[in-house]
């Protein structure tokens, strides 16, 4: 996990804060439905997270039926994994990798930079997310 450093309060340590691609804090990017590598409504990031699910992005049709091409099929409900099946508009956390190739093919997501862990900069240029941000702090 990408770190800014340790705070502490009263001599204890408190667990590292989160980054996002704008150097604050990371925020939330969806908890309906719930989203993050580890369920958590953050596009956070860890050891066990492989596929660096960092990129808090708004998916469209165009995007979803990509996805879905590519063997990772974000449309159909996986109710055994409490997954209900993505929208046109709704916020998940992808695979920086996978958003990189969305742009390659011309169909990347709007995306949230304040909801954008800093490490998907380890894959994604910080200016094609500028690009593509739907907030006010990439405008």
């Amino acid at each position: 996990m990408s770190t800014n450093g340790n705070a502490s309060t009263n001599g204890r340590s408190l667990a590292p804060v989160a980054r996002n691609v704008l150097g604050g804090p990371l925020a939330a990017c969806s908890t309906d439905p719930l989203t993050g590598f580890y369920r958590t409504g953050c596009c956070d990031t860890g050891p066990d997270d492989l596929g660096l699910h960092v990129v808090c992005a708004q998916v469209t049709a165009e995007f979803l039926a990509f996805s879905r091409s590519r063997g990772n099929d974000l449309i159909t409900p996986r109710p055994e994994y409490g997954f209900p099946g993505l929208q046109p508009g709704d916020r998940w956390c992808l695979c920086a990798t996978r958003w990189q190739e969305a742009l390659a093919a011309g169909v990347a997501p709007p995306v949230i930079l304040a909801a954008t862990h800093e490490a998907a900069l380890e894959i994604v240029r910080r200016e094609d997310l500028l690009r593509y941000a739907l907030d006010a702090a990439g405008k």
